[in-house]
């Protein structure tokens, strides 16, 4: 497996360097934004770790243009901003995870696996729902034969939904499956996520599909 850690501070991504290795990760470093967005484009990576802040070109900024290019390579973005508007902000932006500093490396090792699963796991069949229809090559969403845009986040919260239609999913599941975190201060970045989606698979249909329930969290069932 090959990961591009695209890190300035030497000192940090030696050490990331070291580890992965030691984990039998193949890794290539870029210092600054420029480089790693030149390697992500030309480079076959299974995982981007990437700095947020970065000299040259900000973490986020690459990644927006790796998206644009259709590249679709996981990317945790790694940050010591740790507010609900600057995780947000990092996944909307295209990154798949998000892990602020400092941290663990064993927490860091654990959501790579993660990431690399789930990418491997999303080679499949076509999901379908009432009028939606998913493909989780292209990670592109249809309802009623329109094309409908989501977010990197958005697209995985869809999926589990439709994954698993017709049950409620505690914001600790959801957290656990489109996350992989555990911790019960993650729930607002759920509930505004939720919202996200809500509104732009729900909003001007008559049927609406995702729905809160009172106790439990949220379901994805045909309304009645």
């Amino acid at each position: 497996m090959r990961i591009l850690v695209v890190e300035d501070e030497k000192k940090v991504a030696g050490f990331i360097k070291r580890g992965l290795e030691e984990e039998e990760f193949s890794v290539q470093l870029a210092a600054d934004g420029e480089e790693g967005l030149a390697l992500a484009m030309n480079g076959s990576y299974d995982l981007i770790l990437m700095d947020v802040m970065l000299p040259e070109m900000d973490g986020l900024s690459v990644i927006q243009a790796l998206r644009r290019k259709n590249i679709t390579t996981p990317v945790l973005c790694l940050t010591a901003k740790d507010s609900i508007d600057d995780i947000v902000s990092g996944l909307d932006s295209g990154s798949d995870d998000y892990l602020t500093k400092p941290f663990a490396f064993a927490e860091l090792v654990s959501r790579v696996n993660a990431l690399i699963r789930r990418n491997a796991r999303d080679r499949g069949a076509e999901l379908f729902y009432a009028d939606v229809r998913l493909d989780p090559v292209s990670h592109k969403v249809w309802r009623n034969n329109k094309e409908i845009e989501l977010t990197t986040k958005e697209y995985a919260l869809l999926e589990y939904f439709m994954r698993n239609p017709e049950q409620g999913l505690t914001r600790t599941m959801i957290a656990e499956q489109v996350w992989d975190y555990t911790f019960d201060t993650f729930t607002n970045i759920i509930d505004v996520y939720v919202n996200y989606l809500r509104k732009k698979i729900d909003r001007g249909f008559d049927k609406k599909l995702i729905h809160t329930v009172r106790g439990v969290g949220y379901m994805l069932k045909e309304s009645e």
